[in-house]
């Protein structure tokens, strides 16, 4: 099969979050899970007992769900006053979870914190303000943590960071040095940026004046944090696609001010990409190699160092990485959380620290986000399973049931759209179905050689117009948004609605 492009890429992965798809050979699988479409009513959850048989943890230590029903949860970060923040991208908020001070071992209540924001998702608290990154701004707001309120405006004091392509999330940290570190993914899978802000990590003053590149080359450092004791911060990073199952790893790395990390001309440990390494020996040359390679397409995300003393000697120091899994193998691999040991010599030894999510292909969570919380214990994102899972050392095995209702009954989700919008809309979606190469995946017929269609059916009982929209609007990374606006999401949606019922 010859080269595939860009856009024919962006519909498969488009319908494989949809309904799933797989290209052949390996270096073009689309081998997504089946989303658990919550925000359209859901499928059936899986059982308690199958939860509770399936998540793993080390030996004296104990996993427990701590809190449900949120719908993309994504990364965390507790306050002063041990109260939970979870951005929601997807919901355009971010909610905060209260500490459980009753014991019962839930939240002692939630409530959005702020709302109607542009796919809010890195989170930090500092000097009395709590920092948000949505998409193309960095936002802060008054923050009191004792009596969890805001007060006054949300303020951007970071304006016109670049937007659109496949990476759209954004991670916000103040730094050791009181400085504001923002991490940006590429714009694509593999290509010359036009912006030197993509797939960098850069640095502001606190008011959002003084920009300048930390770090480049780093495809999409979701997660970084500074090393307890030193002055070292650490970054996950999502190699390439489309290179097959095994390479190039994802990458954690040790990034130094001025540092550049290989992406797009090298991949893992100075490896000349097959695309853009041509010519760039003296750069690949001097690119900086990953401190720890992890399986090829695992996704590394939200990463926390362990700084508190509630675990065994072996946990302190070590860190906690969410890997939230493949997409694009013919076997999943991923979708567990581990823990990197630094090693006397320097090296890093990587340890199955939550496991289970992923089963003889059936997956049922994707990590995203870790955090370390006031009570020893660490608090794990799902935006799978709309879930905060807690893992603690030396407590009893707790309840991991995870209260999702089933299926929707099978109405249609056109029925109160007028008989001439739906017409109208479900004309212009075709167009958009057929311009967007939708096809390719999911009508074997124009699949060509080489393609496994996967039909697309019974999206009515998974899915509403608005549930459907809002997924194509803010899809899961590294798909990019397909549509133009909110309104030709919901021309594609009543499309799939009307013609897959």
């Amino acid at each position: 099969m010859g080269r595939i492009g860009p856009h024919t890429l962006a519909a498969c992965l488009v319908v494989g979050l949809i309904g799933g798809c797989q290209l052949l050979p390996e270096r073009y699988a689309i081998n997504a899970p089946l989303r658990n479409l919550i925000w359209g009513g859901g499928v059936e959850a899986a059982s308690p007992q199958v939860l509770r048989e399936r998540l793993k943890t080390p030996d004296g230590f104990s996993v427990s769900l701590w809190a449900d029903d949120l719908p993309n949860a994504r990364f965390l970060r507790f306050t002063p006053a041990s109260n939970l923040l979870v951005s929601q991208p997807r919901q355009g908020q971010v909610t905060l979870l209260e500490r459980d001070a009753n014991g019962d071992g839930k939240p002692d209540g939630r409530r959005v914190l702020l709302r109607d924001l542009d796919r809010p998702h890195g989170l930090d608290v500092h000097d009395g303000w709590l920092w948000v990154a949505e998409t193309g701004a960095i936002g802060r707001i008054r923050f009191d943590a004792d009596t969890r309120t805001t007060s006054g405006a949300f303020s951007r004091v970071v304006t016109g960071l670049p937007t659109g392509g496949n990476h759209w999330t954004r991670t916000v940290r103040v730094g050791p040095d009181g400085m504001l570190y923002v991490s940006i993914g590429s714009s694509c899978n593999v290509c010359i940026e036009r912006d030197p802000r993509r797939a960098a990590i850069v640095r502001y003053r606190l008011d959002g004046s003084g920009e300048e590149l930390y770090a480049t080359g780093l495809r999409n450092a979701v997660g970084f944090d500074w090393k307890p004791g030193t002055d070292e911060v650490y970054a996950t990073d999502n190699g390439r696609d489309l290179l097959g199952d095994d390479f190039p790893p994802c990458e954690l790395n040790r990034v130094v001010q001025g540092g550049f990390y290989g992406w797009p001309v090298a991949n893992g440990d100075r490896v000349p990409d097959p695309d853009y390494g041509a010519g760039q020996e003296a750069r690949i040359a001097a690119s900086i190699p990953p401190a720890h390679g992890f399986r090829a397409h695992n996704a590394p995300l939200g990463m926390t160092f362990v700084r508190g003393t509630h675990v065994p000697p072996g946990y302190r120091g070590a860190a906690l990485v969410a890997l939230h899994g493949s997409w694009n193998r013919t076997k999943k691999d991923g979708y567990e959380v581990v823990s990197l040991h630094w090693q006397p010599d320097g090296t890093i030894v990587e340890r199955p620290f939550l496991t289970g999510f992923l089963r003889n292909e059936n997956v049922i969570g994707r990590p995203v986000d870790v955090a370390e919380g006031p009570d020893g214990a660490f608090y794990v994102s799902d935006d799978y399973a709309g879930a905060i899972y807690r893992v603690a050392f030396g407590e009893a095995q707790g309840d991991v049931a995870v209260a999702r209702p089933g299926p929707r009954d099978h109405a249609d989700p056109l029925a109160a759209m007028p008989a001439g919008e739906r017409a109208a809309r479900a004309a212009r979606g075709a167009r958009l179905y057929r311009d967007l190469g939708c096809a390719t995946c999911h009508e074997a017929q124009a699949g060509g050689a080489g393609m496994v269609a996967k039909p697309l059916a019974g999206l009515g009982a998974r899915w509403t117009v608005d549930s459907l929209v809002t997924f194509l609007a803010t899809p899961t990374p590294p798909m990019p948004p397909v549509a133009r606006g909110a309104e030709d999401c919901r021309d594609l949606a009543v499309h799939l609605l009307a013609t897959h019922p």
